[in-house]
């Protein structure tokens, strides 16, 4: 069971969503991470790690994102070893596109066999990692809201996915097909979680 926080407005994002992801740890989780727009180049950053939130607490402490957008994860392994590689959030192969997912996408073997004929390079044993990599695909020819819309069509499964772009630096995307996803409407500021309590 994993757990997703995401976060647009005019504060700071990184301390929302640690908060936010400390608020998830009761959902139980092998891995965290998180990825920012930076502002003001608009380039997008992760950090990930294994282990319990502090581990990515004090990474985070080294080594601060700045921006007023972001995502961030809770994973409980399901595809793949609990690992660096593997946890979330995943990049497409331009580290301009970013994923968080809780839920799983039964047809992703199919999907990523199909992507990597068409040149895409998988880095992780995740089932996720098909996800970024169509809205990737889908983005050459559209938009991001376009894309993903595009995205969820090809999947099979239970999902909720939270989604960010450098290309596209106003626009935090979610989307779910029977995995829970809250949307928190605030004054200049929207959120996206897999429960209230983070929000």
């Amino acid at each position: 069971m994993c757990g997703i926080i995401g976060y647009i407005g005019e504060r700071e994002a990184q301390p929302i969503l640690l908060n936010g992801l400390k608020r998830l740890e009761y959902r139980g989780y092998d891995s965290s991470g998180m990825a920012l727009i930076l502002s003001p180049k608009n380039t997008l950053s992760i950090r990930k790690s294994p282990g319990k939130i502090k581990v990515l607490e004090a990474l985070l402490q080294k080594r601060p994102m700045r921006g007023i957008i972001g995502i961030a994860h809770t994973r409980w392994a399901t595809h793949g070893a609990p690992n660096q590689i593997n946890a979330h959030p995943h990049f497409d192969c331009k580290s301009e596109i970013a994923v968080v997912h809780n839920g799983i996408i039964e047809n992703y073997s199919q999907l990523k066999k199909e992507l990597m004929k068409e040149g895409h390079k998988f880095v992780s044993e995740t089932d996720t990692e098909v996800i970024i990599h169509l809205i990737e695909k889908f983005l050459k020819n559209g938009n991001l809201e376009e894309a993903v819309r595009k995205t969820v069509a090809k999947l099979e499964g239970s999902f909720a996915i939270g989604v960010i772009s450098s290309r596209e630096p106003d626009k935090l995307i979610g989307a779910r097909l029977g995995s829970p996803l809250i949307v928190g409407l605030g004054k200049n500021e929207n959120f996206l979680a897999s429960d209230v309590p983070a929000i």
